[in-house]
Formats: C-alpha cells, sequence, structure tokens
C-alpha cells in the first residue's frame, strides 16, 4: 500500500483511471515509440505525433517575416551559429590615429612644449578663444621654424584649434563634444575612449598622452563648477556649461586610471511632439502626455539608466504655464525647462572636514518656504521621496521627479523602499497609502536593445485596495517583431478605459479631448 492508501505499481490502476500522485509519465520520443503503461494503449493527441520533443510538447511554431510558417530548425540553427560568433570572436583595439589627424598630434607633441614657454597661462586664461587664436598664430609660426617643419594651411588650423583646445578647453575631448551625433562619451583610462551614437556604442580614435594629461582635463571639469577630485575625494559628479552631466572617478578606485563619463544633451530642446516624431510614443499618447502636464497632475517618470528620463522631464515642463514658479532641484543641475519662471537648486557635497552638506530633502523643505507653483525632483534616490509626496500633497500640484525602476508596479515598491531607508517611523500600509494619493501618473521610460528609447507605459495611480497600491494602464507598447536590421518593431496600444485622472483634466477644460486620446 501507498500513503495515499492505493496498491502501487501500474497494475493497480483500472483501464482508463488517472495516473496516481506522484507517478510520472515518461516523455514520449515520437510516433514509433512503444506503447505508454496506463495510457489506454499509447493513445495520443490528433496532429501531435511524430514530433520532435514528443507528442505531450510539441515545438513552438514559427513564423517568417510574411506571416508564413518558416523552418523551427532552420531558425535554431541561425541562433546557435550567432552564439558560436560570438563566443569565438576576437576583439581588437583599433583606437589608433590614422594619416591626417596622427601627423598633426604628432606635430603638436613637439609643438605644445615650447609654446608653453613663451605664453603666461595667467594671461591666455583671460581671452577668449578667437582672441587666443589671433594671438598664438605668429608664435605657433616661430616655433614652426624653430623646429624646421613646414605645414600647408589647412594643417596650420588644425594645429591652432588642437592647441588651443588643449589650453583653454577639454583637449581631446574637446572634438567629441561637438560631434551632435554622440549623447554618451566614456573615457575608461588615457588610452580607450567609448561613445554612444543613436544608442550604439563605439571606440573612439581619440587618445590622452598619459594618466597625467587625463587627470588636468578632469580637474578642469570639475573646478568650473566649484568641486575637486583628488585621493581624498575621487568621485566627483560635475555639468558643463551646456548642461551635459559628467562623473569623474580616479585611481584608487578606478584600477584603470581616471574615469570620466558625460551624458551629453542637445542644445536644441526636446519637446513631446519631437519624442512622438522618433518613434518613442504615438499621436494619442503624445497628446495625453501634454494634457497631464498642462493640468498639472503629479508624475513619476521611471527608467533604467540611459533610457531617457531627463529627456521626457524637460519635454513635459514644455506644458507648464508660463505663469507658473517652478523650483527644480538636483544633485548635479542637468534640468534645462523651457519656462520663464524657473528656478534650479543644486546640492552641496561636504567639505574635507565631512561637514557643509546639503542634501536633496534639505532643499525640498527649504523650497516648500520659497512660494513654488511646481517642483521638479531631478532623481530621488532615498528619503527625499516622503518630502516630495509631502509637497504634492500640500498645494504643489503639478509636481514632477524620476527614479530607476523596470516597471510602474516596481516603481511603486521603489518610492516605498527609499522612504523606509530614512528615519521617518511611520508604517508601511500608511507610506502605501500616501504614495497613492499623492502620485497621479507614472510614465515608464526605456531603452531597447537596438538602441531606441520607447515610452513603454503610461499607467494610472488609482488608490488603495486593502494594503495594495491599484494602477491600471492607460498606454502599452508591445512588442511584435525584429527586422532585418535588427530594429524592434512593436505597437502603441491604448487600454481604451476611462481614465481615473478625467476630473484633474476637466478643471482645465481637457476633459473631452483626454479621454478621446485614452479610448
Amino acid at each position: 500500500m501507498s500513503a495515499f492508501g492505493r496498491k502501487s505499481g501500474v497494475g493497480a490502476m483500472s483501464p482508463g483511471a488517472r495516473p496516481q500522485f506522484g507517478v510520472a509519465k515518461p516523455m514520449r520520443s515520437g510516433a514509433g515509440a512503444p506503447p505508454e503503461a496506463g495510457m489506454g494503449g499509447g493513445a495520443s493527441l490528433p496532429g501531435m505525433a511524430g514530433m520532435p520533443g514528443g507528442d505531450q510538447f510539441p515545438p513552438l511554431p514559427s513564423f517568417d517575416d510574411s506571416g508564413a510558417k518558416s523552418d523551427g530548425p532552420a531558425m535554431k540553427a541561425d541562433a546557435l551559429t550567432r552564439l558560436a560568433d560570438r563566443a569565438n570572436g576576437v576583439v581588437e583595439n583599433t583606437n589608433q590615429l590614422e594619416g591626417f589627424e596622427a601627423s598633426v598630434h604628432k606635430i603638436k607633441e613637439q609643438v605644445l612644449p615650447r609654446l608653453l614657454e613663451r605664453v603666461d597661462p595667467e594671461a591666455a586664461a583671460t581671452l577668449t578663444k578667437d582672441e587666443l587664436s589671433e594671438e598664438f598664430r605668429p608664435i605657433i609660426l616661430e616655433v614652426l621654424a624653430e623646429l624646421k617643419i613646414t605645414l600647408n594651411r589647412r594643417e596650420q588650423f588644425a594645429l591652432e584649434k588642437v592647441l588651443i583646445d588643449e589650453l583653454l578647453g577639454f583637449g581631446p575631448l574637446e572634438e567629441l563634444l561637438n560631434d551632435p551625433d554622440i549623447s554618451d562619451i566614456m573615457v575608461n583610462g588615457p588610452d580607450q575612449t567609448y561613445v554612444e551614437k543613436k544608442g550604439k556604442l563605439t571606440l573612439s580614435t581619440i587618445r590622452f598622452r598619459d594618466e597625467q594629461h587625463l587627470f588636468q582635463i578632469a580637474q578642469r571639469i570639475v573646478n568650473q563648477v566649484g568641486r575637486r577630485v583628488d585621493q581624498t575625494t575621487p568621485l566627483a559628479d560635475a555639468r558643463l556649461k551646456d548642461g551635459s552631466r559628467v562623473n569623474v572617478i580616479v585611481p584608487p578606485l578606478s584600477l584603470r586610471g581616471t574615469a570620466i563619463s558625460i551624458r551629453k544633451f542637445s542644445e536644441k530642446p526636446i519637446t513631446i511632439d519631437m519624442l512622438r516624431d522618433f518613434g518613442s510614443m504615438n499621436d494619442k499618447m503624445a497628446t495625453a502626455l501634454k494634457i497631464a502636464g498642462a493640468c498639472r497632475m503629479n508624475v513619476v517618470i521611471s527608467g533604467g539608466t540611459g533610457s531617457g528620463k531627463t529627456t521626457m522631464l524637460n519635454a513635459l515642463s514644455k506644458m507648464i504655464d508660463p505663469g507658473e514658479r517652478v523650483l527644480t532641484i538636483e544633485d548635479a543641475a542637468e534640468l534645462r525647462l523651457q519656462q520663464p519662471h524657473w528656478l534650479p537648486l543644486e546640492t552641496r557635497p561636504p567639505n574635507l572636514e565631512g561637514q557643509g552638506a546639503i542634501t536633496i530633502g534639505d532643499l525640498v523643505k527649504n523650497a516648500l518656504r520659497m512660494r513654488p507653483d511646481r517642483i521638479i525632483l531631478g532623481e530621488i534616490r532615498g528619503a527625499e521621496c516622503f518630502d516630495l509626496l509631502a509637497a504634492m500633497n500640500t498645494g504643489h500640484d503639478g509636481s514632477m521627479c524620476t527614479l530607476h525602476a523596470n516597471s510602474p508596479r516596481e516603481c511603486l515598491g521603489r518610492m516605498e523602499n527609499m522612504i523606509l531607508m530614512g528615519d521617518i517611523k511611520i508604517p508601511k500600509e500608511a507610506i502605501s497609502r500616501q504614495i497613492a494619493e499623492s502620485v497621479d501618473l507614472i510614465v515608464q521610460v526605456k531603452r531597447l536593445r537596438d538602441g531606441s528609447r520607447r515610452t513603454t507605459d503610461i499607467t494610472e495611480v488609482i488608490g488603495m485596495e486593502g494594503d495594495v497600491i491599484v494602477t491600471q494602464n492607460l498606454f502599452k507598447f508591445e512588442y511584435l517583431d525584429e527586422s532585418e536590421d535588427g530594429k524592434i518593431i512593436g505597437e502603441f496600444r491604448a487600454s481604451g478605459l476611462r481614465p481615473y485622472t478625467l476630473e484633474k483634466a476637466r478643471q482645465f477644460g481637457f476633459d473631452q479631448a483626454y479621454l478621446e486620446a485614452c479610448l
């Protein structure tokens, strides 16, 4: 007898009876397999015999671009071939200057030391780049004559630019910073620099002379915003004059030398219509987001690193009424709001004695005394999330922020965890209720594997049901296929649900347009 009061063994079963609990059925290997005990003499489901993997688990059907069924094993072989190519591939570092650029940089190494002997650095720092070019031209010609180097006009102009970038700019980085197609610059020590173009990483040809040269450029960047970087403070966040965000980490924390990461921003302000034209969303989603910005809904923009959270926040800010007073609070000021009455605030790190630090939470509390209509946080990472929720509930409707999360549901969980990270002694249920009452919309942005950035979800926060925050999706991006050149093909779909935030839209006269966009 078994533990369940039945005799064990196949013979104990009556014909047609269900198999015993805990008795595994062997998987069939195809049409020619022997009949299975206990299954009525090998009965099988129609249309499933002879398939690889057995009658019980047929392979998934595969389709080609025209929608017809394609050869599954051939696709599997293609996938395995690609895996083998990647496993056996050899990566070559081709970070070498060639031709004209190589000759100019070689001459620069000879000219620069002699040029510095003839120039007063303090006087040069007071001149603009154009003025410095005029002053340098005769001195460069003099140094070239001493070195017995003859250059044509094109080479002279290129040499002047390289030398001035070295003295007043950021050296080799100037070339990359002036390229509008580059969105990210990643310097991994003096001999390796990667750039991102259209969502894809490529190796750049620029090089630094040595680690000392790279370290000087890093110091020049952070000194512009009153920060510093050295062995005692090996980490620093800074920004460039155009608002590009910079992170610097130096040895001993970085083992390959000084590392600089620059996130560039477009000089031309990005709008929601431009994001729609780029394929980040469709017309209805663009309309819904415009109305959300204009109707002072509290919006949280969620996404991973490099997914376009700050770009989306800048685009939403275009819909803010010009008569409203807007305060932005960030660690490194990178937001570029498109409003006349906008005041940016920035945190301050501690000094050498570990004192004098001003955190985002301190600035949020102070901002409440500055009569803001809206408060916008560049990114929330900790307990300041609670201060922002308090602002959303104290008459500052239309406040916005960004945070790192992979889905709208995870975004809510992250907000709860960030508040619990602080020393605020309130139960989790009260925190969840505060979030549900404060946040109106969650906009999820994502960078897909083909480098494109899409708005994958627009989700409403409805309220509480028990101790769970209830949400409903207004829009969602559905993945469909992938083109031959690796581009993701998908569709933006509206859920067709009546939006819960329709009442806010009605107060501003946008209820009909909002309803039509969401249905």
